[in-house]
């Protein structure tokens, strides 16, 4: 009995009933669960009309989730620095006592009983701290300065991941249809080499492997319609939608705004380290840090307070008059020993300084490392586009050459499918490239820090 008492006492509210029994035992609930509501929207939920990619995007920047966590952690860390600046302020309270007592003589005789009440007014006020409050006003600014900045660094995660996602799915749309063509074009050979063989100038192996052909194309259509509704899906979610919604867009110029870059890599390299939001919240950090170092030091400094007190006291059931008091007191607060955690806040202030120092440093380099990435992925798309448009006029000629051909008893089946694929993966290739040098521009707008991509 005695172990089940101190069991009990262990828990004593029994909590650990509230969790699974065991490990290998999924958790139960005994009580509804609570219900998920449907996220909330900053725009209409109806859509009509093919969209540009402005018009999406802002959507995406009023419906992502996202957006509005950042916007709400900014405003967060603004009521900190609001908390952090009332320390200058006087701290007054108020008080309404209502006090009955019964005191006993030294003889031990008890003396009357008496009733007191009275309201009372007490400030408190720091006149000098050594910069506690200075360090912690400016630690909190610096937190704000980042978390603002935060906020502009999501938005432009917002708007590359919609950019991301509307070119993937204008891209796997324009897959689509070309595969859709590459059927056709395999149904067409499948039909010249039934007419052939009708004809006794092929045989059933002709016929087979033009079936197989036709086979392929269409696994083929069938693969790309489910990555196109995969990246619709990956769309919608990014303007933040439900994922069934289906947004029409408008589709993408037949031959891209190819242009090269304006500005040379270093300058880019140069804008990336002011333009970038979250480079500059990374700086924002690390003064922040330091400034927490500053309010640690001063915490083990003296402090020079000022209290004053003013009161009234009635006595219910007493004729004793009522009587008024106050006191004003300056106060130095010399703390002398507080088991070494002042030592140990510095040494964690300044261990808390060199990590965001470190964080800063790590991002400016991955900042560089994107830009130079995006600069190079940019003029390699613009080259390829150049080199698979001419490299898809020339399979398009080339198929449909070996067609006349094949029709006309001159060429061969395998001539024709081998030109037939190559015409597909000259226009995938084309497509690709396209898609490409799409992304790679909004990759390097969204590495130099800038929402819109520079003309």
């Amino acid at each position: 009995m005695a172990g089940g008492f101190f069991a009990h006492l262990a828990d004593p509210f029994d909590t650990e009933t509230e969790t699974s029994p065991a490990p290998e035992v999924p958790w139960q609930t005994s009580e509804p669960l609570p219900k998920v509501p449907e996220p909330r929207l900053g725009s209409p939920a109806e859509i009509s009309g093919p969209l540009s990619l402005a018009q999406i995007t802002d959507l995406a920047l009023m419906n992502n989730p996202q957006t509005r966590e950042a916007w709400a952690v900014a405003r967060a860390q603004a009521a900190e620095l609001g908390i952090a600046r009332s320390l200058y302020w006087p701290q007054l309270d108020g008080l309404a006592n209502l006090t009955n007592s019964r005191s006993l003589s030294s003889s031990g005789a008890s003396n009357p009983e008496q009733t007191r009440y009275g309201p009372s007014v007490s400030l408190a006020y720091v006149l000098f701290d050594f910069g506690a409050r200075e360090g912690e006003v400016e630690a909190a600014r610096y937190r704000l300065l980042a978390s603002n900045l935060q906020q502009n660094r999501v938005l432009q995660d917002v708007v590359l991941l919609v950019e991301q996602t509307y070119y993937q799915v204008l891209g796997v749309e324009r897959l689509v249809s070309a595969n859709q063509e590459a059927l056709k074009s395999a149904q067409a050979s499948l039909s010249a080499a039934n007419i052939r063989r009708q004809a006794g100038l092929a045989t059933i192996g002709d016929v087979y492997r033009a079936e197989t052909a036709v086979g392929q194309a269409l696994l083929t259509v069938q693969r790309t319609e489910g990555e196109l509704s995969k990246a619709r899906g990956q769309l919608a979610v990014a303007v933040g939608m439900p994922v069934s919604k289906r947004v029409n867009l408008l589709p993408w110029p037949v031959q891209p705004p190819v242009a090269k870059v304006a500005e040379s890599l270093d300058l880019i390299l140069d804008q990336a380290k002011s333009m970038r939001p979250d480079l500059v919240a990374a700086e924002a950090q690390v003064r922040a840090a330091r400034a927490g170092v500053q309010t640690a030091k001063a915490a083990g400094l003296p402090t020079l307070e000022l209290a004053v007190n003013g009161g009234r006291t009635g006595f219910l059931d007493d004729e004793r008059p009522t009587s008024n008091s106050y006191s004003i007191a300056v106060n130095l607060r010399i703390p002398l020993f507080t088991g070494f955690r002042d030592t140990y806040s510095v040494r964690l202030a300044e261990a808390q300084t060199e990590q965001a120092e470190a964080a800063r440093d790590r991002l400016h380099r991955q900042s560089s490392l994107e830009v130079w990435q995006a600069y190079y992925d940019l003029n390699t798309a613009m080259t390829g586009i150049d080199t698979s448009s001419g490299v898809l006029r020339s399979a398009n000629q080339s198929s449909k050459v070996a067609l006349a051909r094949y029709r006309s008893g001159v060429g061969s089946l395998l001539d024709l499918l081998t030109a037939q694929s190559d015409e597909a993966n000259a226009q995938v290739q084309w497509i690709q490239s396209q898609f490409d040098w799409y992304t790679a521009l909004a990759r390097l707008t969204h590495a130099r820090g800038a929402l819109l991509p520079s003309s």
